[in-house]
């Protein structure tokens, strides 16, 4: 029961992550190529705001279809594995056998183990499923989970922003107040981000924030190029 919440855990902390990347990064980017542009700071807030919409929708169904197509991928493979211990119980005996024999056991325990694990067919099938195919059964509710997580995490991130230009009405300097607040932001997420994925948090904090720095930068002096 603990190994499966810290699974659905780990899948929810994905999620976030990829909502909140694009969130902060993208919409950064459309503004600061706004504002290199000159135009006016309602519109820029206005686009933004639609951006995010049309973002977290576009991410929220990318989520959905992913988390039905990993259900249906792992469905499938179940009912192949049933169909093979059904029609070809020894080769999947041997198989079982295969598993323990790269864990240093006897010929005799293999076969002993093999021979037990056949008699109760869903423990066998559960079994290859996730030692021979590395495959753990997806939630239920993980299509839509994993949907709304990052469509909110997008949402979240593509707002920080914006909120400099609601305050500001000249687009300039919003975009200063907004760099800065959003390279904070980026910083910040980045230090969650090599938390929980293990890396060193101050390389992947820079890391995250040098890509969005990147990002809105050649937004800004693609729009300036363009507009001059």
């Amino acid at each position: 029961m603990e190994m499966e919440q810290h699974f659905e855990s780990s899948e929810s902390v994905q999620d976030m992550v990829i909502g909140m990347s694009d969130g902060l990064t993208v919409p950064f980017a459309l503004a600061a190529g706004l504002s290199g542009a000159d135009i006016a700071t309602a519109t820029i807030v206005t686009a933004g705001v639609a951006e995010i919409i049309a973002g977290s929708i576009a991410m929220g169904l990318g989520g959905y279809l992913a988390g039905t197509a990993e259900i249906n991928h792992f469905d499938a493979e179940e009912r192949r594995e049933y169909y093979e211990v059904d029609h070809f119980p020894e080769k999947e005996k041997q198989e079982v056998m295969d598993v323990f024999e790269d864990y240093g056991l006897s010929k005799h325990l293999q076969i002993e183990i093999a021979e037990e694990l056949s008699k109760d067919k869903k423990k066998w099938v559960e079994f290859m499923m996730r030692f021979e195919l590395d495959l753990k059964r997806p939630a239920k509710n993980r299509p839509f989970k994993s949907g709304a997580t990052i469509a909110l995490s997008y949402i979240v991130g593509g707002t920080i922003p914006l909120i400099p230009y609601i305050v500001y009405d000249n687009s300039i300097t919003a975009l200063k107040i907004s760099s800065i607040v959003t390279l904070i932001a980026l910083f910040a997420f980045g230090i969650f981000k090599s938390r929980v994925t293990g890396q060193p948090l101050f390389k992947g904090a820079l890391k995250v924030a040098v890509i969005g720095a990147i990002a809105a930068i050649a937004a800004f002096s693609i729009a300036k190029l363009i507009g001059g």
